[in-house]
């Protein structure tokens, strides 16, 4: 695989993991594996493709970390599988009635199971579910805004999750609504996106900004950088560098791959 799907394992069974592991590895995958809930959560930051929610004591862990997971914007649809204990151990590592039935996930089984069996299911998971990276479009300008909207309605793997009408507003929703990123204007009223881009930065890391503007000068380009963006596209280049411009950003790079270092110059 070039691009190898990432799948985290979240279960204290070491034999049951090892093996599992190793079959998702001889398939290509890149497996991440714990057993600890706060590191559980900071493997979930890293975004994996699927996540398996296996057993863990004492009992309430698997279910506290279900919770956390569905109640995340950004984390709460990434397709999950429930692997639940044995019925002699329920009581242990399991699932109580009540969590069972506030369980949202895409596959459910129980243990004891076989890692060969559980393949094709992960496989399927992957392939009905798309990743699709979530955006915020910030501009001040209706037609504008509907434009940009239109073009990303297209793509399959990118959602709008939410339109801002000034920097403000493109502020408020982003706290609420955490997109993967947010695609500003600079003037707009109430609050600039520059300004918008300051707060997020802080705030709000995990949403990365791509500027998209008409007002391209250097200076502009410099100070949305300081601002804390990750990248700048005119609106003029809009048609041949945007969906390039949210796949670089998204996947954690600089566009165009020179921003990175504009404050240096």
């Amino acid at each position: 695989m070039e691009n190898p799907k990432k799948i985290l394992i979240i279960d204290d069974e070491d034999t049951f993991v090892e093996a599992f592991q190793r079959t998702l590895e001889a398939k290509g995958y890149q497996v991440m594996t714990t057993p600890n809930v706060s590191l559980a959560k900071d493997l979930i930051s890293g975004a994996p493709d699927t996540i398996v929610l296996g057993t863990l004591a004492p009992a309430g862990q698997a279910f506290a970390i279900h919770q956390w997971l569905k109640q995340n914007p950004q984390y709460k649809d990434i397709p999950l599988m429930v692997l639940d204990s044995r019925d002699s151990e329920r009581s242990v590592r399991g699932w109580r009635k009540i969590e069972g039935l506030q369980m949202q996930s895409d596959e459910y089984l129980a243990k004891p199971v076989e890692p060969a069996e559980l393949l094709p299911r992960i496989m399927y998971l992957l392939e009905k579910h798309i990743r699709k990276i979530k955006i915020l479009v910030a501009d001040d300008h209706t037609m504008v805004r509907n434009g940009i909207c239109a073009v990303l309605a297209l793509q399959k793997d990118v959602e709008v999750v939410g339109e801002a009408v000034n920097g403000q507003d493109a502020l408020e929703k982003i706290l609420r609504l955490v997109p993967d990123l947010a695609l500003m204007d600079i003037v707009m009223p109430v609050m600039s996106g520059i300004e918008a881009t300051k707060h997020v930065y802080k705030e709000c890391p995990q949403t990365k900004v791509l500027i998209l503007t008409q007002y391209d000068e250097e200076e502009n380009m410099l100070i949305a950088r300081k601002a804390g963006a990750y990248g700048f596209i005119p609106k003029r280049s809009a048609s041949s560098d945007l969906l390039t411009g949210i796949h670089k950003v998204y996947s954690g790079e600089y566009f165009p791959s020179t921003f990175v270092n504009i404050s240096q110059n």
